[in-house]
């Protein structure tokens, strides 16, 4: 299956989707046992609790040693740990317990690639909902219960081509930056573990961003008001919606956000809280997001 710009191969498991594009880079999933693996590491990052689980990021390293290979392991407890080497387009796992099919994609697809990714130094990511319009990249940005899964969902099924509903990958190229596709499914309800509905209108290439969006709660008399966000403050909301954060990349992803702070527009909208009034919000920012 295609996943995050990648083909995403489960060797030893049936995958959902089957289909691949000989011009993109594969990245291999694959059971195998590494003894003793835990003895390797003397770096943990704890992970937020995701889904009920504990997860723990390792590491053989504190910071990159060109003298030998870094490892990393993602820890889910009852599902699997995950380790990968820096250099190798390749995931292993060892299963747990409560390993199932099921679970294997959920994970992989939903948290394990943006932390490979990551780890490689490939994206980074917010924590956003993406789609297009008039084929141009568009996120949106919320706290939590912000209505990002809302507006997305609202979008696509005006049937507008989504890009993400959770997680987007963003990488620069010439001083562009990049939204990159996360993969084909959508989850428009809260339920753990859950790998989400299969999307068919799904992007299949990166594209230029064109303006993130801040969703901004108001009340349900408020008019839809869309401004600029500049300066500090916009700094501060990119950091604050950034994900797959780890401490070992925070100058990194601090001299990131800097940057892509100068070159992307950040605008703020005032969302009344009433869903009758989605389509106007939809309406002003399609006629909004077409001028920029």
């Amino acid at each position: 299956m295609i996943a995050y710009n990648h083909n995403i191969l489960f060797k030893s498991s049936t995958a959902i989707y089957c289909e691949f594009e000989n011009e993109l880079d594969t990245v291999t999933i694959e059971e195998k046992p590494f003894p003793e693996i835990s003895n390797h590491f003397n770096l943990s990052v704890p992970f937020f609790n995701n889904q009920g689980r504990e997860v723990c990021l390792y590491s053989n390293q504190i910071e990159d040693d060109a003298k030998s290979r870094r490892l990393w392991a993602f820890d889910i407890k009852g599902v699997a740990l995950f380790y990968w080497y820096k250099e190798k387009k390749e995931i292993n796992y060892i299963a747990y317990e409560d390993f199932s099919e099921e679970l294997l994609q959920y994970w992989v697809l939903h948290t394990v690639l943006p932390v490979f990714f990551t780890t490689m130094e490939y994206y980074d990511f917010l924590h956003a909902g993406a789609v297009e319009v008039d084929e141009k990249p568009i996120l949106f940005i919320a706290s939590s219960y912000g209505g990002k899964s809302t507006m997305t969902d609202f979008f696509m099924k005006q049937g507008h081509t989504m890009i993400s509903d959770d997680k987007v990958g963003v990488y620069e190229k010439d001083g562009v930056y990049y939204a990159i596709p996360s993969h084909s499914h959508h989850r428009p309800y809260r339920k753990a573990e859950d790998i989400g509905l299969f999307v068919k209108n799904f992007a299949v290439r990166p594209k230029p961003i064109q303006a993130i969006y801040l969703l901004m709660k108001a009340p349900s008399d408020a008019s839809v008001e869309i401004a600029p966000v500049t300066g500090a403050e916009k700094l501060i909301a990119l950091r604050k919606h950034s994900e797959v954060n780890f401490s070992v990349y925070k100058p990194k992803r601090l001299k990131y956000l800097g940057l892509l702070s100068k070159k992307v527009h950040l605008f703020s909208v005032k969302v009344p809280w009433d869903t009758e009034r989605l389509q106007e919000v939809y309406e002003k920012i399609c006629v909004h997001c077409s001028y920029k």
